[in-house]
């Protein structure tokens, strides 16, 4: 059975879809600033020319259960950048910290210390973040 619809080689079809038919979305020339955020870094070297960015350290953790959770987000709004990324079981909760925000740092990390968070230093993951990092940062918290 052939399909009337569909020409033989060499035939012109007899039906043709109209112009402002395409199925697909038409992506935008430009990234929004939350795709610019969420470009890996690396990548985003390669695609812009190289920035200089301080140094810095994210805890990155999912919604959790506890009473801690409210507490945890709340320190994590106030963090000098936070987002939020994902969807469902991928959410996440960014908050990047610069050294002069020790303190912020390490209070918001041991409210999420045991819930799947991650360290990425400088946007990465580091060897040794937990263990050997985040002890460094602590150096930078003032003595009372």
């Amino acid at each position: 059975m052939t399909d009337s619809r569909v020409p033989a080689a060499g035939e012109r079809p007899r039906h043709r879809p109209p112009e402002s038919y395409w199925p697909y979305a038409d992506p935008s020339e430009e990234l929004s600033d939350e795709e610019l955020a969420e470009l890996d870094p690396d990548l985003r070297d390669v695609l812009f020319d190289p920035e200089e960015r301080p140094f810095s350290v994210t805890l990155s953790f999912p919604r959790f259960d506890g009473e801690d959770y409210p507490r945890a987000v709340a320190l994590a709004r106030e963090a000098p950048e936070y987002r939020e990324v994902g969807r469902g079981a991928a959410f996440r909760h960014r908050a990047r910290y610069y050294p002069s925000d020790a303190a912020r740092l390490r209070a918001l990390f041991e409210l999420v210390d045991r819930h799947r968070c991650e360290v990425l230093v400088d946007d990465r993951p580091a060897p040794y973040a937990r263990e050997l990092w985040l002890p460094l940062i602590w150096f930078l918290i003032p003595r009372s």
